[in-house]
């Protein structure tokens, strides 16, 4: 009986110690004494890629789908009726030959035209205006007509105007159309309302309202959410796309450049990646190509980071060597990369420079880096990198180039390409991590280890899957928890790139992804929030920040990082409170007077784990208020599951 009551006893003594344990003040140090490695601008980025519908039927913002009558099934996207023939004779464009040719049905109450159903509807807001565009010309007759109408899905018309056509050679014609109503679901008509023939090309419609006010623009809400994120870096076009399926598909950047009607088509290699999400009319009209990509990479104040082919068709879906260029064949791929330069940075007087310059920047875009190849692995990829990286350097000895360690961020082919990069001495390293919550919660520490004297690393793709594979508080409190890893290795992490950027809601391959969206509105995720809280807090520096001499890496559930910011003379405080449980954080900073300062707290937390909704896009969102600090130190009081970031003026 005795030894009973003495083993209660010891239960309850451990029992109530271990609750003393969990819920005791963690007492945090930063050091403002001594001042760490600076942070680099670029470390948080954006990357794009042309998966869920992210460009045509995105953030491009062109309506109709099948412009240029280019898909391989020539009206795919279209619904003809009367007399409709598809020409390649004469055309207007060399790159895109197709046109319509329209023609009297041969009957007074007959009918000549075509519907276009346009990306999951064609979809107008009431009051806004679009300009539809169009190129055409008259093969017989001194003038011709059609009617441009937009129809809802009862083919009911809101909007009707008539287009007269004046010319036999081929010319731009357009007008603005007013909607008279909302309507997600619409069509775009074109009826011949004339006896004479008419050709048309390149048939175009466009919000007015584009980023920007830019005719070939894109959709302005799309933009506007990655311009606040600021982004530090903005990687382009790929991503898988630029490997293609195969070479003949790989993402070719002199195909995007020019005047947009003479853009190559390409197929989208996301179209039939995964078959039970197949979208058979997804293809790259390019009209959203490196020239716009550039710009939109200084509109929202990004250094750009473009990525071509290294001469390697994707090896997922190709598992011998067949589909790759030899090395000694890799001229031409060299050529694209040394043109790409040319293009971004050349004086108007050069070949490149000067279609920059044509197409309306003269100025260089100041690019600086560039990634050869994409999650390419084995002695395939060091050996087709090694070529580039001479002819690049010996032409412009200070560009900086990213290398991969492939699609993984542990095992044998990693372990391989990151000593191949050191070899060859890139400048950065590409690594891809898409995992579970539970890998990103312990690879906070991933970095710590790192070789100083090494390649930097660029995260350049990475997401917290969870087991539905759907945006989520958890997954994104597991990435903020993650991210202080990157901030605390500053010297070693040079940048990083959530991915996928966007996703259509009813076009999509992938998810998670940062922004969903449909035709008319979007919403930015929970996981947005996180990478928008660490892209507006920056810093300068990092601060050392421990509890008991050790970082902040996880224990009792709690992530931590603090910088500096000379340029705000502001320090930064990034806790992460992982547990169910809320918990204390008492701060003290070392080398800062006693004074009274003011600051603010951001909150992102969430009651409910699952995502945000279109028709409720601030379901959850960071809540910010104002604080006082009294002198060197001060409590934070962390929520359960929460993501907190202090402000403090020094």
């Amino acid at each position: 009986m005795r030894k009973s009551k003495s083993l209660v006893v010891l239960v309850c003594s451990i029992v109530l110690g271990t609750q003393l344990i969990f819920s005791q003040t963690h007492a945090i140090q930063v050091d403002l004494k001594k001042i760490g490695s600076p942070i680099q601008k670029t470390m948080y980025g954006i990357f794009f890629e042309d998966i869920n519908y992210g460009a045509d039927g995105g953030l491009y913002a062109e309506m109709i789908k099948n412009r240029s009558f280019e898909f391989p099934q020539s009206l795919l996207g279209w619904t003809s009726f009367g007399k409709v023939e598809v020409r390649t004779d004469k055309p207007a464009f060399p790159n895109n030959p197709h046109y319509v040719r329209l023609s009297y049905p041969g009957h007074n109450v007959k009918q000549t035209g075509m519907d276009n159903e346009g990306f999951f509807g064609i979809s107008v807001k009431q009051d806004a205006e679009y300009r539809f565009s169009v190129w055409a010309r008259l093969p017989e007759g001194e003038s011709s007509s059609i009617r441009i109408e937009l129809i809802d899905p009862e083919s009911s018309i809101f909007n009707s105007q008539t287009l007269t056509i004046d010319s036999k050679d081929w010319k731009k014609y357009q007008i603005v159309l007013k909607a008279s109503k909302t309507e997600l679901k619409g069509r775009l008509r074109i009826f011949l309302t004339s006896k004479n023939s008419l050709d048309i090309d390149h048939v175009s419609l466009f919000p007015v309202d584009t980023w920007k006010g830019r005719e070939n623009g894109l959709r302005k809400d799309l933009a506007q959410a990655l311009y606040d994120l600021h982004p530090g870096i903005f990687r382009f076009p790929g991503g898988c796309i630029v490997e293609g399926t195969d070479l003949n598909s790989r993402y070719e950047w002199k195909n995007s450049v020019g005047p947009v009607e003479n853009r190559k088509l390409n197929e989208n290699r996301w179209q039939y990646t995964f078959p039970n999400r197949f979208f058979p009319d997804y293809f790259q009209s390019y009209g959203m190509g490196f020239y716009e990509l550039f710009q939109l990479s200084e509109d929202i104040g990004a250094e750009p980071l473009p990525v071509i082919s290294c001469g390697l068709a994707c090896q997922f879906q190709n598992h011998d060597d067949k589909e790759n260029v030899a090395v000694n064949k890799l001229d031409p791929y060299i050529q694209d990369a040394l043109d790409l330069i040319e293009f971004a940075n050349g004086d108007v007087t050069t070949k490149w420079g000067k279609v920059r310059s044509d197409m309306g920047h003269p100025a260089s875009f100041n690019l600086k880096m560039m990634a050869i190849g994409n999650e390419q692995w084995g002695s395939l990829y060091p050996e087709r990198l090694e070529p580039f990286m001479k002819a690049i350097h010996a032409k412009y000895p200070n560009f900086k180039i990213v290398g991969t360690a492939g699609p993984s961020p542990d095992g044998k082919d990693f372990e391989f390409g990151w000593k191949e990069m050191k070899r060859l001495k890139a400048d950065l390293v590409d690594e891809h991590y898409y995992k579970d919550p539970q890998w990103f919660l312990s690879n906070a520490n991933r970095y710590d280890n790192y070789d100083r004297k090494g390649p930097k690393v660029f995260a350049g793709e990475y997401a917290c899957h969870t087991k539905d594979r759907k945006n989520s508080f958890e997954s994104a409190l597991c990435e903020a928890a993650f991210m202080t890893g990157f901030e605390r290795n500053a010297d070693v992490v040079y940048q990083c790139t959530y991915a996928p950027l966007f996703a259509h809601v009813q076009g999509w391959q992938w998810k998670p992804d940062l922004i969903w969206f449909d035709n008319l509105r979007s919403v930015r995720s929970v996981n947005y929030y996180v990478q928008q809280l660490y892209g507006m807090n920056v810093g300068t520096n990092v601060l050392k920040t421990v509890e008991n001499k050790l970082p902040l890496e996880g224990q009792d559930g709690i992530y931590a990082s603090s910088v500096l910011d000379k340029n705000k003379n502001e320090i930064i405080l990034k806790i992460v409170n992982t547990s169910d449980a809320e918990k204390k954080a008492a701060y003290t900073f070392n080398g800062m007077n006693k004074a009274e300062r003011t600051g603010t707290h951001t909150i992102l937390t969430s009651a409910n784990p699952g995502q945000e909704k279109l028709d409720n896009p601030t379901a959850v969102v960071p809540v910010t208020n104002e604080i006082k600090v009294s002198g060197n130190t001060f409590e934070a009081i962390l929520a359960p599951k929460s993501f907190n970031l202090y402000v403090i003026k020094l």
